[in-house]
């Protein structure tokens, strides 16, 4: 198990973590902090130009899943990660990572008063921590904008007046009322190339639906991985009805088949795109969420959907909607129209 403990720069995050190291029998401190330090000295300096922070990296964010799971073969645990963690599709990839190993995790938010964090990072630069200091105050405003999905998502202890002691026992009470622990979809890792298939559905002005999953970052198509002997239109229907509760006919039109190369980590694979026609209201208004899968659906626009999606998703999209537009499939290569007028 991990117990994550986030909160702001200043929470105390690390001294607490050292109390509850005493309180919960075999737990281990785990640090992603080293991991940093580590990266650091290894990248070159061109791709360390204009990174702030280390989980900017994608290497960082696999590297603290990858360390924790090996950390979890040498040790019974829990291991402690007291790091703070304020961008929530970073938070996705990491726990959905976790999740993908059948690690679970149990999200802990320190919540301390902004007015205490300030002087706190004040005090540091007072010792001759100047840098310390500077990076409290950055994080401050993203730890405002954060504390919307935080509080949603963490059990949150309020250490206003706690002592570290204190703040270690109410979090390892809450662990023992099972308080913090995140239904994560536990989507196993692909060994080999998949298939996946999306259904993309429409509402009356010709918006698509996305869906916001708990265990990857960024949103997605309603879809999933084509079981072993099963018709990708069917998948797609299936997962459909998984997702959203929706009963979708089995004869879908194909929008796009998309080749995805390998790309390590990832194995890459066929990935297609079905219209699934459009939603009434009455219908949007009936969606269900597993809300250990997805958190979120909404219609948008594609100009939207550049904001919310990933490259290779978008490229995927608007392909798409260019299919569906002429009434002509589409074959793609990494997002590129081949054999076709782009």
């Amino acid at each position: 198990m991990i117990v994550w403990l986030n909160g702001a720069f200043g929470a105390g995050k690390t001294t607490a973590a050292h109390e509850l190291l005493d309180l919960l029998p075999g737990s281990t401190l785990c640090e992603p902090e080293f991991i940093g330090a580590g990266l650091r000295t290894m990248l070159p300096k061109e791709r360390l130009a204009g990174i702030g922070d280390c989980q900017e990296l994608p290497s960082w964010r696999r590297l603290v899943a990858d360390t924790a799971a090996a950390l979890l073969t040498e040790v019974p645990g829990p291991l402690i990660i007291p790091m703070t963690l304020l961008r929530q599709e970073w938070r996705d990839e990491i726990f959905g990572a976790l999740a993908a190993r059948r690690i679970p995790v149990c999200h802990v938010l320190l919540r301390t008063e902004e007015t205490i964090l300030r002087a706190r990072t004040e005090q540091r630069g007072v010792t001759g921590e100047e840098s310390a200091r500077g990076a409290g105050h950055r994080h401050l405003p993203a730890y405002r904008a954060a504390l919307g999905w935080l509080t949603a998502d963490a059990h949150t202890v309020d250490t206003a007046g706690l002592t570290p002691r204190q703040t270690a026992e109410r979090v390892a009470d809450a662990l023992g009322e099972g308080s913090g622990a995140l239904e994560i979809v536990q989507t196993p890792e692909p060994t080999a190339e998949t298939v996946a298939a999306g259904v993309l559905l429409f509402d009356e002005r010709d918006r698509v639906l996305l869906v916001d999953p708990t265990y990857k970052p960024g949103w997605e198509f309603p879809g999933g991985v084509v079981e072993p002997g099963e018709a990708p239109a069917r998948a797609g229907v299936r997962e459909v009805a998984e997702e959203l509760g929706l009963r979708l006919a089995a004869d879908l039109r194909l929008l796009v088949a998309d080749w995805e190369p390998p790309k390590p980590p990832g194995y890459g694979g066929l990935r297609l795109l079905f219209d699934g026609g459009r939603l009434g209201a009455r219908d949007a208004r009936e969606l269900l969420l597993p809300g250990a899968e997805l958190r979120d659906w909404r219609f948008v626009t594609e100009a939207e959907a550049a904001e919310l999606l990933p490259p290779v998703r978008l490229d995927r999209l608007r392909g798409a909607l260019r299919a569906r537009e002429t009434g002509c499939p589409r074959y793609l290569e990494a997002g590129v129209p081949v054999g076709a007028e782009p």
